[in-house]
C-alpha cells in the first residue's frame, strides 16, 4: 500500500533524526484527530498557532520599547526569531524541526500587554501570574472560543516551560528554553542602539570578546557553541564558558536595559494602565465582552478578569484606559476649586 505525505515525512524522520528526536507519529493529543494526508502532528501544531488570534495579537504587544517605531521588535518578530533561531540549533542537532517552530511560536501567545511590566502587574495584583504558564493556558482552554487548539503534549510541555527553573521533556523543548534567551538578548541589545540607550563599547569586554558586538556575530557564537557542545556531550547544552558570558551579557541587559531609569516613566505608565484595567474590571465584570463573561462558571470571575487583560494588545488596552478613564475632548468639567 503507497503511503502518503505524511506517512513518508514520519518515515523519513526515522531515517534523519537522532534516535533522542521527537518523532511526530509517536506523538499524544488531548483529544484525537483524523490524521492529516499531508502534514504531520507537529505541522498541524504549528498551523494551528500560526493561524490563532492570540499569534496574531503579538503584532501589537510590546518586546521592550513601548513607544518604538517601526523598526522595533514586538512579540510577533521576537517568536519569528526565536523560531529561526531554533530551528537553526534543531538541524545542526538533527533534532524535529517542526516541534521546534510550533513551541517558538506559541511561546509567548499568554503574554501581556507592555511586555514584562503587564506581566508583573498582574503578578503583583493577583499573588501569581506567569507568561508561560498563561501560554499554555491560551493553547489549551481559550483559544478558539474556549475550545482550545488541542496540540500535542510535547508542543504544550515546551510552550509551558520555555522560562522557568523546570525543563521541557523533549530535547526540541530545551532548545526553544535557550533560543528565546539568545533572540531577546541579541535582538533587545539591537533594538537599544536603535533607541540611543546603549553604544556598543558599553558591552562588557568579555561579551565583546567571546560573542562579538554584532547581531549577528552575537548569535552565531552562541548558537554554533551550542551546536558544537551538544554534538560533543550530548543532550542540549552550552559549554561553560559561553554560558558564563551569556549569563554576563543578560545581567548586563537587566541593569542597563530592563531595569534602567530610562524607561522608567514608560513602565509605571504601563503598570498603572495594568493595575486600572484590572481593577476596574473586576468591579464591573458586566462590562467584560459576553465571550468572556460566559466563562465565568467555569472559571471565577478574577481568572476571567485576568484572561481579558493578558490577551490586549498595548493599543487596545490603552484606547479601553482612554474610554473608560479619561472625558471625551470637548466635554465641560466642572472646576471643584471654585
Amino acid at each position: 500500500m503507497e503511503l502518503n505525505v505524511r506517512e513518508r515525512t514520519e518515515a523519513l524522520e526515522y531515517e534523519m533524526l537522532e534516535a533522542d528526536a521527537a518523532k511526530s507519529r509517536e506523538a499524544v493529543r488531548s483529544f484525537p484527530m483524523q490524521e492529516d494526508s499531508f502534514r504531520t502532528k507537529f505541522q498541524r501544531d504549528r498551523d494551528r498557532i500560526l493561524h490563532s488570534k492570540s499569534f496574531r495579537r503579538l503584532k501589537h504587544k510590546t518586546q521592550v520599547y513601548i513607544t518604538a517605531g517601526d523598526h522595533y521588535r514586538t512579540r510577533m518578530t521576537h517568536s519569528l526569531e526565536v523560531s529561526q533561531i531554533s530551528r537553526t540549533i534543531a538541524r545542526g542537532l538533527r533534532l524535529n524541526e517542526d516541534l521546534v517552530e510550533a513551541i517558538a511560536l506559541g511561546h509567548d501567545v499568554g503574554h501581556t500587554p507592555f511586555g514584562h511590566v503587564g506581566e508583573e502587574a498582574l503578578n503583583k495584583i493577583t499573588g501569581h501570574f506567569r507568561h508561560n504558564e498563561q501560554s499554555l493556558r491560551v493553547v489549551k482552554y481559550l483559544e478558539r472560543d474556549g475550545q482550545g487548539l488541542n496540540l500535542t503534549t510535547a508542543t504544550e510541555d515546551g510552550i509551558a516551560h520555555h522560562s522557568g527553573d523546570v525543563k521541557p521533556f523533549t530535547l526540541e523543548g530545551r532548545i526553544v528554553h535557550t533560543a528565546d534567551r539568545i533572540a531577546y538578548l541579541c535582538h533587545d541589545f539591537d533594538d537599544s542602539l536603535r533607541a540611543g540607550q546603549l553604544r556598543v563599547e558599553d558591552l562588557p569586554g568579555r561579551v565583546q570578546e567571546r560573542l562579538g558586538t554584532t547581531t549577528s556575530q552575537m548569535i552565531t557564537s552562541m548558537v554554533s557553541d551550542m551546536i558544537m557542545t551538544s554534538q560533543k556531550y550530548g543532550g542540549v547544552t552550552m559549554s561553560a564558558e559561553v554560558e558564563s558570558v551569556m549569563n554576563e551579557f543578560r545581567s548586563f541587559m537587566f541593569e542597563r536595559v530592563y531595569h534602567s531609569e530610562a524607561l522608567a516613566h514608560e513602565r509605571r505608565q504601563a503598570r498603572f494602565v495594568v493595575q486600572q484595567l484590572y481593577e476596574y474590571y473586576i468591579e464591573h465584570f458586566d462590562c467584560l465582552p459576553d465571550s468572556f463573561r460566559a466563562r465565568e462558571e467555569n472559571w471565577g470571575q478574577q481568572q476571567v478578569v485576568v484572561d481579558y487583560i493578558a490577551g490586549l494588545t498595548d493599543s487596545y488596552a490603552v484606547h479601553l484606559f482612554m474610554q473608560i478613564f479619561v472625558p471625551p475632548v470637548g466635554v465641560m468639567v466642572p472646576d471643584v476649586h471654585r
